[in-house]
């Protein structure tokens, strides 16, 4: 039978995408391993692979089509033998039907759905010997319930009454998978549901809301503007950090560190790298002290999993790379045990693939503790959003020449400031204090990273 080309979930957190561009036409032949499309994450644009042979068939989504939720079919693929007349309600969502339903029936069936939903009013409700789906039934509020054929059956045959399941295939309609496991009134009707999304309802009406879209639009009705659509990054980060801001419980610690020593040693070391054409930056040395930190106080590199801390034993670190239109935050795994050279050439690929969208999820997600480092554009200090699940972020300033009180006198110090963002679930004042105090440690006494 056709099988179904489902939009893949290419990373654990990705709900929707955009299909960025077919590789493949209809009537094409493939095989497992080809390339067959594009697909664009919050993050990324990434090559999907087919998973079987046979010819495309049919392609249900356009190129360039935004929002598809993972799992909706996008195309549908022939195996030897099959041809775009056996494809039939696998098009319109129901093409589960074929797994259960002899041959000379199937395309009756598909024929009838496609029929159903299309134009409702010519639909007549199939005669119980056929072994066709059972008519479409009603919601309360008369309007039309989607259903596959087999959902139908199955619904028919157990008691269920549709208009009590929620369907989970493309436009709510209901399919196998919904029906199979379901039991009768097992489903709570809409007064129920109402009841119990009551204590959700009235604490979400407690918060505070900003004006809506609408209010605003008609704030600036008369003023000139520029309307920015939103893009998958754009959404996810705002989603993200609106939400850690709102759920993590921040708070800030604060210290400087005398970058002298750092600057001598690094001018020294990449005199002696030059030949290798290695050149160090100081964002590499605090990537190197944060991960030394990291292992010289275990209990801070942990993250908040939802009912319990996990700690963890590498130290792993994200380092916040600006892109057009938002962010990255490639990690840098066991940084503890990669000499500077390794980090800096690690961290050169991982921001250049970054400003490509080139990045695969897992150079991009896990990590216990992040960097954000605006110093380059003259920031002398600000407070970061802890990105979860990490249990810190620390966010950099600019090295500023700082009159400094060394033994009674007054001298010159390049200073760098420094603020730690804590989640108070995972790390608690003295613990982040002393990772802090370890971190500037090590930038002071910049010769001791490489011991």
């Amino acid at each position: 039978m056709p099988t179904e080309i489902l939009m893949p979930a290419l990373s654990p957190t990705m709900e929707e995408g955009t299909l960025a561009k077919w590789l493949v036409k209809e009537g094409d032949e493939v095989s497992s391993g080809d390339i067959i499309a594009e697909i664009e994450t919050d993050k990324a644009t990434m090559e999907f692979e087919a998973v079987d042979e046979g010819k495309i068939g049919k392609i249900l989504i356009e190129e360039g089509s935004e929002g598809v939720k993972v799992n909706t079919p996008i195309a549908v693929l022939l195996e030897e033998g099959e041809s775009a007349d056996d494809i039939g309600d696998v098009s319109s969502g129901g093409g589960e039907a074929k797994a259960d339903a002899p041959k000379d029936t199937d395309k009756n069936a598909d024929e009838g759905s496609g029929k159903d939903d299309a134009k409702p009013e010519k639909a007549e409700a199939p005669k119980a010997e056929t072994g066709k789906a059972p008519p479409a039934p009603k919601s309360g509020d008369g309007g039309r319930i989607f259903a596959s054929p087999l959902a139908r059956r199955i619904a028919a045959d157990k008691g269920l009454d549709l208009a009590q399941i929620k369907g989970s295939g493309p436009n709510g309609r209901i399919v196998k998978a919904d029906v199979e496991d379901a039991k009768p009134g097992a489903a709570p009707a809409k007064a129920d549901a109402a009841k119990s999304d009551a204590p959700a309802a009235s604490a979400a009406a407690s918060a505070p809301a900003g004006p809506s879209a609408d209010a605003i639009l008609k704030m600036y009705e008369d003023r000139e503007t520029e309307e920015i659509k939103l893009d998958g990054m754009r959404r996810t980060i705002a989603q993200r950090l609106g939400e850690a801001k709102q759920t993590i419980p921040h708070f800030y610690l604060r210290r400087s560190a005398k970058l002298d020593e750092l600057m001598k040693f690094r001018a020294q070391l990449n005199k002696q790298l030059e030949e290798r054409g290695v050149k160090l930056s100081v964002n590499d040395f605090i990537i190197k002290a944060c991960a030394l930190a990291l292992q010289e106080v275990p209990d801070a590199n942990a993250v908040w999993a939802g009912d319990r801390i996990l700690k963890l034993k590498p130290s792993d670190v994200a380092v916040a790379v600006a892109i057009e239109g938002g962010l990255f935050t490639p990690v840098l795994k066991d940084a503890q045990q990669k000499t500077l050279s390794a980090l800096s050439a690690e961290m050169k690929d991982l921001a250049s693939r970054a400003k490509s969208k080139k990045l695969a999820p897992h150079e991009y997600q896990g990590g216990s503790f992040a960097i954000s480092n605006l110093g380059m554009f003259g920031i002398e200090n600000f407070d970061a959003v802890i990105n979860p699940p990490h249990g810190a972020i620390l966010a950099v300033g600019s090295g500023i020449q700082t009159p400094v009180v060394e033994a009674g006198e007054v001298v010159i110090r390049n200073v760098m400031s420094m603020t730690l963002s804590v989640d108070h679930r995972v790390i608690d004042g003295a613990l982040g204090a002393q990772l802090l105090e370890r971190i500037v440690a090590h930038l002071e006494n910049p010769m001791g990273m490489l011991a």
